[in-house]
């Protein structure tokens, strides 16, 4: 045995060779089942894509670089689950293109927002975020609440997204102008059909004014949902049978 691997060691050639041999198959025998299973992801109950308002919010928050200071990743260390929540899990990220983890927190985590401030706050603190946190160092965003949000090209990002294994359905993005508009406008005539197409989310008014869809709108809608939809309460007992 020992003369052997004598020999492989003089011929440095055969060697490589060797070498090469033994990774190729180590890394065919790790890489190939992947092509044959559909997600890696556990499938876990509550997370959804996108409405077309939060998708439109989403855009914002990319857009004012929001995520240079806010992650959106709780590691499953005790002191970030102990001040932010449950840590994060894979699924929530899976509709996000692309994802927004990040490593830099000159503000808190967003990852567990949704829900635990109400509309009010949050458009008091995207106006003046001194008022709500007074050792804030957040620049303000009042303008959001004047500029009218743009809703033409929703169609097209939903298409996008489907293209790239989000779920959206036919109707849904043939309605996504129009499910934008009824989600921020609890009164309109279309916020039954929203409410039909997206069952989890209640249509409701997110700035306080309804005359006017505003950016303001979209960004809130969009931190009111991070990390609303999974039941944590019932995760830890169901995470068996989602990871088979």
């Amino acid at each position: 045995m020992w003369n052997f691997h004598k020999w492989f060691e003089r011929h440095s050639l055969i060697l490589v060779v060797g070498i090469l041999l033994v990774v190729s198959i180590g890394g065919l025998v790790q890489i190939t089942p992947l092509f044959f299973i559909e997600s890696t992801i556990e499938e876990v109950k509550g997370v959804r894509p996108y409405t077309p308002l939060e998708l439109k919010g989403r855009q914002i928050y990319v857009r004012e670089g929001c995520y240079t200071c806010h992650s959106q990743m709780i590691r499953p260390l005790r002191d970030e689950v102990e001040r932010y929540g449950h840590y994060s899990l894979a699924a929530e990220s899976m509709y996000d293109h692309p994802f927004q983890w990040g490593s830099k927190r000159t503000g808190p985590d967003l990852a567990r927002v949704g829900g635990r401030y109400s509309d009010e706050w949050h458009r008091a603190h995207l106006v003046d975020p001194r008022s709500t946190v007074p050792e804030s160092v957040m620049p303000p965003y009042a303008f959001l609440e004047a500029k009218d949000l743009r809703t033409d090209d929703i169609g097209n990002h939903l298409r996008t997204n489907a293209m790239l294994k989000v779920p959206y359905a036919k109707d849904q993005i043939e309605n996504a102008e129009a499910d934008l508009r009824a989600q921020a406008d609890p009164n309109s005539d279309g916020a039954g059909a929203f409410e039909e197409r997206y069952p989890t989310v209640k249509a409701r008014d997110y700035d306080g004014n309804t005359a006017r869809l505003t950016e303001m709108d979209a960004l809130i809608a969009y931190l009111q949902m991070l990390g609303a939809g999974v039941d944590f309460s019932t995760y830890q007992a169901d995470a068996p049978e989602n990871q088979r």
